[in-house]
């Protein structure tokens, strides 16, 4: 079984009029601005899986500036997962800003089916990941629910590309510390934050931490799984892509190529996502 953490779908409607939503927000018209930048439908997104040999996706949202757009893009990957109940699992998108509203939203996610929270932007959207004024509700109610929360994250050096953000290792070592019991997972190898493993404080801290692996061919050679696997071991790592981005095939083969054991493959490509999920 090959799962892939880390996917994105929108309404059909954001991607025939994706000029009015660049309008509406900041990080959608960074991300999106290019005619040439992809935006899937669930169907689309199926048919991808489907050529690449991908049994399951996780379908994220965005990190949202307004309540509302949250509210819409929500109910679209809810339906979305009751139509594909076998190929696709849904995480919700809130904004913490919104305070109330933002709960009762991440309520009936949970209830909809729902399994996790993000991808969140916490430097777009305007908070701090550390406020336990903010965060605790957010955190207590996701623990409620045994909700998963996946963030956006990014490299202090290195090149710029579009989404690229602001949320480094630090921000995210503050808001795993501050919430210690909540299931995180840090997308994109959360901008190097396995590295600070090697000091004993740090890998102390991750033990409820995940990092997925979308986007790695633009960002590190494959020799990251590898590394990263002798840091901190493979039940750290969650196969993701980031398509409709880039095809689960080009992070398939990075995979492929390091010669990783056939045990730490199976755990990066579906077991410790299953784990998470809450499968057997």
């Amino acid at each position: 079984m090959i799962i892939d953490f880390h996917t994105h779908i929108f309404p059909p409607e954001m991607r025939d009029k994706r000029q009015g939503y660049m309008e509406d927000d900041a990080l959608f018209s960074e991300l999106f601005s290019s005619p040439k930048a992809r935006i899937a439908t669930a169907e689309e997104l199926v048919a991808s899986m489907d050529d690449a040999e991908v049994d399951v996706s996780v379908i994220l949202n965005a990190g949202w500036i307004r309540h509302e757009d949250c509210v819409r893009t929500n109910d679209y990957i809810l339906d979305s997962a009751a139509r594909y109940p076998k190929r696709l699992v849904p995480y919700c998108a809130i904004q913490p800003r919104a305070g109330e509203a933002a709960l009762r939203e991440l309520e009936r996610c949970f209830r909809g089916g729902a399994r996790g929270i993000g991808e969140m932007r916490s430097d777009t959207q305007g908070f701090d990941m550390a406020d336990a004024e903010i965060m605790g509700p957010v955190v207590a109610m996701a623990r409620k629910h045994n909700l998963v929360f996946l963030t956006h994250a990014s490299e202090p050096v290195g090149h710029r590309y579009p989404g690229k953000g602001m949320i480094r290792p630090a921000n995210l070592f503050q808001f795993i510390c501050a919430f210690p019991e909540l299931t995180v997972v840090c997308a994109h190898w959360g901008g190097g934050l396995p590295f600070y493993a090697l000091m004993p404080e740090v890998a102390s801290a991750l033990s409820n931490t995940f990092f997925d692996t979308a986007a790695t061919p633009f960002l590190y050679k494959p020799e990251i799984f590898r590394q990263v696997v002798e840091i901190t071991g493979p039940e750290k790592i969650l196969f993701g892509s980031d398509n409709p981005l880039m095809s689960p095939r080009r992070v398939l083969t990075q995979v492929e190529s390091v010669g990783l054991t056939a045990e730490a493959k199976s755990m990066i490509l579906s077991g410790n996502a299953q784990g998470l999920l809450g499968w057997s």
